[in-house]
């Protein structure tokens, strides 16, 4: 089994090494292509929405066959695929197609990696986000060293290259992972799956994540845009996700040992009051190097809020739907909430600046935790058996 969790552990770090190398810099790419920023930032949103229909429809289908190994391993070659498609086009509607296709199948995967992350985790006495971190060690660590492989290669038109050949550590090792089926013998259906729609705490649940990362995506979507107006660098750009990215690590490493002396609700509460915090810091300081720094609260309040949700997800959910149910929590953090923070920081930032921005999100956040903590008050009240 410890074979079984490095080889997951490998497959987390080089599967989210390849977004380090893609997330930031294909926007660079396209740009070097000729489009505008208009059409780069449609582009950029079509994974939002897209997640919206995909992810769910995809952690069906492995709950259906029981098998996330073969699934993955057929998103990941059509994630590949896309890719090609991406790279070698040079109209602007055949790059939309591609990148749409892109984002169906490389977003799908990442709920059904957790779920195997999870299981191996459970079956090998280890916590998820001692597996999970190591994610973050391979984006941080891409983030940091493409723009100088990129140089070494040289320049952003190869890009492509850089890409796929990341891309090969995580298809060997995928094929070199034993595969890993939910517990029990439950038939997996569409009734099943509307059984789970008809989850009042489920539903409510993913509701208080999308008012809690609405504020978050709209930073992911725009932060970069409020450094450069401040004053700040390409290169700052590039260490502030680094750091988000690195902070996370020790939270992963260290916070599932102890998540079961606490409510997932309570956690999540604070989290939500953290994130207010934060906003409001970013709201109000306008010195680029400190905004830089200030990424690094990235480990107290998401890399909290995401092991805290996916464990939350395990127990709402019954074994046989957990696919299904970490994609829906995955629809609702990169889909619902990325095109919400997206559209509404975008248009708060345009008509009243970025400060207002983000004193927004921190209202957002407040909100957020003043229904988390009431909705645990009211668990406790009624003596609810999740509680």
């Amino acid at each position: 089994m410890n074979k079984q969790l490095w080889k997951l552990r490998g497959l987390n770090f080089s599967y989210y090494a390849t977004t380090g190398v893609l997330n930031p810099f294909l926007p660079l790419y396209l740009g070097e292509r000729g489009y505008s920023s208009s059409q780069i930032g449609l582009l950029m949103m079509i994974g939002p929405f897209i997640t919206i229909f995909a992810q769910p429809m995809w952690g069906y289908i492995s709950d259906r066959y029981q098998t996330l190994k073969l699934i993955i391993f057929c998103l990941w070659g059509m994630t590949i695929l896309s890719s090609i498609g991406i790279f070698g086009t040079s109209g602007y509607m055949s790059a939309f197609i591609f990148m749409l296709m892109l984002y169906f199948f490389m977003l799908s995967s990442t709920p059904l990696l957790d779920t195997l992350s999870i299981r191996v985790a459970e079956r090998a006495h280890a916590t998820y986000g001692s597996v999970r971190m190591w994610g973050s060690v391979g984006f941080m660590l891409l983030s940091l060293s493409s723009g100088f492989l990129l140089t070494a290669l040289g320049g952003m038109h190869n890009l492509s290259f850089l890409y796929w050949t990341i891309w090969v550590l995580p298809m060997l090792l995928l094929l070199l992972l034993r595969d890993e089926k939910g517990k029990g013998d439950a038939v997996v259906s569409l009734r099943a799956f509307g059984s789970m729609l008809r989850n009042k705490q489920f539903i409510w649940f993913l509701f208080l994540i999308f008012l809690i990362m609405v504020p978050h995506r709209m930073n992911d979507s725009l932060f970069a845009l409020y450094l450069k107006d401040l004053g700040g660098s390409d290169v700052m750009v590039g260490w502030a996700w680094a750091l988000a990215a690195g902070s996370e690590i020790p939270t992963f490493a260290l916070l599932g040992r102890y998540l079961n002396r606490f409510h997932e609700l309570a956690l999540l509460g604070i989290v939500a009051v953290l994130y207010t915090i934060r906003w409001l810091l970013y709201g109000f300081i306008q010195d680029p190097v400190i905004l830089m720094f200030l990424q690094t609260t990235q480990s107290i309040t998401f890399a909290v809020f995401w092991i805290t949700s996916v464990h939350y997800v395990v127990r709402l959910v019954p074994d046989h739907l957990q696919s299904t149910g970490q994609s829906m929590l995955s629809m609702v953090f990169l889909g619902l909430a990325g095109i919400a923070g997206g559209y509404a920081g975008g248009f708060v930032k345009d008509v009243f600046g970025g400060n207002d921005m983000y004193l927004f999100g921190a209202v957002i956040a407040g909100l957020a935790a003043v229904l988390t903590f009431g909705t645990q008050a009211y668990m406790r009240k009624k003596n609810h058996p999740a509680v």
